[in-house]
């Protein structure tokens, strides 16, 4: 017992324990990145419809991992808050319920990816080919995502105790995985079929069964300062009250990405452009989402290992510590962000140069992805310094159990401020549309500071 009480998020210097707890994560998030892109790069030099496809269906997959995340977020939280206050037995409470969750969760989106796969593909096309490789790709990653959940689950649970590395590792083994599967089940190598879109979707899930499988032998093969066992578990309506408090609002915190991405894809549908020029802006805007996530995952991992401090010691009442977490988070945070900005504003061409397709009959799809492209990604990138204060505003308002303070940042940045901008400088031209993103953030951050300003007087002034 003597261990759990001086658990290190309590004691330790705060700059060590935040690189030990953050460093890990960010290397996890940096390879779950490197997949999503190497999986992108795959099925684009595959085929331009392939990467349309995936585009296209990327929307309702981010409704997926905002499900998954979002409901592990609040089970983190819940768990590292009820540890900082030295409830075990509700902490151990709190990490059985999330795997409850998580296979509740799988369950909807079985129906979902069988149901809906095709119409939500059809919303944006017309192209039988594009909605032929979309419909598989998502009825696969939906209906098998069993392991996505779990792993994402399990992962949450032991970084809410401070555990960081073996949740790198769950995420690295599937990482690993579906980066060998992918050629082989696209291109059909050796004795492995060739599935194109299919073997993508086909890797994907298989990597995440692999991750699935580690992390819950670490879970009930290794001691922790939680213990999950389902023997007489019941479920407690104020345990789930309580993960969704702060998971609810992280779901659809980020389940509004999804909306936005819908929201501008159909802008570009709508648009005044021929056919060709709005699959360009489809792709290329697809291409965006994925190469950020080399900017933005280092910064998520960083916001892993600050929000299990935050919570620990807002529930322990330490004030200074909690102030010292955020301020060095911001500051690797802004860091990584000037860095990612940099790389977009010197190199978008070579960045875009890696989707594009083998085949000498696609040059001209090739050269239009170029075009659009490039001035895309410089643009956008103007927005990822704001970018990174508000992440770490937002990890703090979950740490602390004010997960809505984080929704609202959310709507108001992708939906209220965001489409509505997009949509006016569309009329003017599409590559205007692109300044919508910075004067979103910008905005979002001065809601951030106002929400912080307003913790910090009526609450954080108190501990």
């Amino acid at each position: 017992m003597a261990e759990i009480t001086e658990n290190k998020m309590g004691v330790k210097p705060m700059l060590p324990l935040l690189l030990s707890m953050s460093l890990p994560a960010m290397a996890s998030m940096l390879i779950q990145a490197l997949y999503n892109v190497v999986d992108s790069i795959f099925v684009a030099r595959y085929h331009p419809d392939a990467l349309q496809a995936v585009s296209l269906a990327y929307p309702l997959q981010m409704i997926l991992i905002s499900v998954a995340v979002g409901t592990a977020i609040g089970v983190n939280s819940l768990i590292a808050r009820r540890l900082g206050a030295k409830n075990f037995a509700e902490a151990n409470n709190a990490a059985t319920t999330g795997l409850a969750l998580a296979a509740i969760d799988w369950a909807v989106f079985l129906v979902i990816g069988l149901t809906l796969s095709r119409p939500f593909i059809s919303l944006f096309t017309k192209d039988a080919t594009v909605i032929g490789y979309g419909t598989q790709y998502l009825m696969v990653v939906l209906c098998a995502s069993l392991g996505m959940m779990v792993s994402t689950m399990g992962e949450k649970i032991l970084q809410s105790t401070g555990n960081m590395i073996f949740p790198m590792l769950s995420q690295m083994f599937g990482a690993v995985v579906n980066i060998v599967l992918d050629p082989l089940l696209i291109y059909g190598v050796g004795p492995f079929p060739e599935l194109g879109v299919l073997g993508a979707a086909i890797a994907t899930v298989f990597a995440q069964f692999c991750s699935m499988a580690f992390i819950l032998l670490i879970l009930f093969l290794r001691k922790h300062d939680v213990k999950i066992t389902f023997k007489g578990f019941k479920m407690q309506k104020m345990t789930v009250k309580n993960i969704y408090a702060v998971g609810l609002p992280a779901i659809i915190m980020q389940s509004i990405g999804s909306i936005m991405v819908s929201g501008i894809n159909l802008i570009i549908s709508w648009a005044d452009i021929s056919a060709k020029y709005a699959a360009a802006y489809i792709n290329a805007f697809g291409v965006y989402f994925k190469l950020q996530s080399f900017v933005f995952m280092p910064v998520f991992g960083m916001n892993q290992g600050v929000m299990p401090i935050i919570g620990y010691n807002y529930g322990a009442r330490n004030k200074a510590r909690m102030y010292s977490a955020l301020r060095l988070g911001l500051i690797i945070a802004a860091g990584v962000m000037a860095a990612g900005t940099l790389l977009f504003e010197l190199a978008p061409g070579w960045l875009l140069s890696l989707f594009e397709s083998d085949s000498a009959a696609d040059l001209a799809a090739n050269a239009l992805l170029g075009e659009v492209g490039v001035p895309m990604l410089r643009i956008i990138s103007i927005s990822f310094m704001f970018a990174a204060c508000g992440i770490m505003f937002s990890s703090l308002f979950q740490a602390v159990g004010k997960g809505v303070y984080s929704m609202v940042m959310s709507i108001s940045r992708q939906l209220i401020i965001l489409l509505p901008a997009a949509f006016i400088l569309s009329k003017i031209n599409m590559t205007v549309m692109w300044f919508s993103f910075p004067i979103a953030e910008l905005l979002s951050l001065f809601i951030a500071a106002y929400y912080f300003v307003k913790l910090r007087r009526n609450e954080l002034s108190k501990l």
